[in-house]
């Protein structure tokens, strides 16, 4: 389902961030997918002797390996074993971040034997046909979702399917909006831009306005990006590469800007993780046009829209999905404005396409 830009509608005005935060704890406690077998889990290992292997990071998944550091050197990695054999439900076994233990070779090759646990997980429905996982990047500490305004356009849908597979996958969700210098080039997305803070600012999920070109903003988000692991992730364009390069002070990657446009050039063709100042990391991601949640049911979507969860228990039906059933609190409190439209919209699109992958079999 290709994701539709959104229309300035009227001004959330929620101010109750508490009542916000103690839904989100709630909905962590009750999560109980981190406590769930994943597939690379129930594999059938052989036992290993970890004393016999290195152990390393997994920094970037290559065309010819799996690129490995350990104590600054890096290998060149392939599965081999039980690993090799497995046909899963996930797209790809490993992942940028992993840590593994494998056995070193020659010329700085080697083989991966074993795979840690992870303790997050940042992944989507397979694209073409939504019925595997593809892991993005693992063990982090939280998702910087990467829009911006003017080209490409400001998408709240698509921030709102980032923020629920962060919060799903046990990482904080952060929003970072580049291109803030545009502002005054695209009225519309100003209005946008004025009211997507207020809502996030409203269910206390930071954001960050940032711009590579004046440098606005880019000294807070650094400094909430020390001592953690941190991924950027979002749309095609969006400016991620430029804003690593700003902040890891080199030109690690980049594409020129197309000056008719001010659209950056899709410059991350492979996921790479990437020290950064202050002992942290942070991970480049490939831009996406759209953004299928794994594994989310229908009956699960509300629970991450906190501000509508919380309205629901007015409801006359406990099953009440807002969208057209009578005596609905939902549809009472967005015509008085206490939940914003946007945020209703996207959780409308979203209850729309997780019955339709319900009725052809996907996840």
């Amino acid at each position: 389902m290709k994701e539709k830009h959104l229309e300035h509608e009227e001004a959330y005005h929620g101010k109750d961030k508490k009542k916000y935060r103690k839904e989100r704890k709630i909905l962590s406690q009750k999560d109980r997918s981190k406590y769930k077998k994943t597939d690379l889990e129930k594999q059938k290992k052989a036992t290993i002797k970890k004393e016999d292997f290195k152990r390393g990071r997994v920094l970037a998944i290559l065309a010819d390996g799996i690129l490995v550091d350990f104590d600054d050197t890096l290998y060149t990695c392939s599965l081999r074993g039980a690993l090799k054999k497995e046909t899963l439900r996930i797209k790809n076994l490993v992942a940028v971040g992993d840590f593994v233990f494998f056995k070193p070779e020659k010329n700085q090759v080697g083989s991966i034997r074993h795979i840690e646990d992870r303790h997050s997980i940042l992944s989507r429905a397979e694209q073409i046909s939504r019925q595997k996982e593809q892991l993005i990047a693992v063990n982090i500490d939280q998702v910087l979702i990467t829009a911006s305004v003017g080209i490409p356009p400001l998408k709240p849908t698509l921030i709102d399917r980032y923020i629920i597979a962060s919060l799903k996958g046990n990482m904080d969700p952060i929003i970072v909006i580049n291109k803030i210098d545009l502002l005054d080039e695209y009225p519309k997305e100003q209005a946008l831009f004025e009211e997507v803070k207020e809502i996030y600012s409203s269910l206390d999920i930071p954001l960050f306005p940032v711009s590579t070109i004046t440098k606005e903003g880019l000294d807070a988000l650094e400094q909430h990006m020390e001592g953690k692991s941190s991924v950027f992730s979002g749309q095609s364009g969006a400016g991620k590469t430029s804003l690593i390069n700003a902040i890891i002070g080199s030109s690690y990657l980049t594409g020129e800007v197309i000056t008719k446009t001010k659209k950056g050039a899709h410059t991350t063709s492979t996921t790479r993780l990437l020290p950064i100042k202050g002992e942290g990391f942070c991970i480049d991601t490939p831009g996406i046009k759209s953004f299928g949640l794994w594994d989310i049911k229908k009956e699960e979507v509300q629970q991450y829209f906190f501000e509508i969860a919380a309205t629901a228990k007015e409801c006359k039906f406990p099953d009440c999905s807002h969208l057209h059933e009578p005596n609905c609190a939902v549809k009472l409190a967005l015509e008085e404005g206490k939940i914003s439209h946007l945020r209703f919209d996207s959780y409308c699109a979203l209850i729309t396409l997780k019955q339709r992958d319900r009725d052809y079999g996907c996840h």
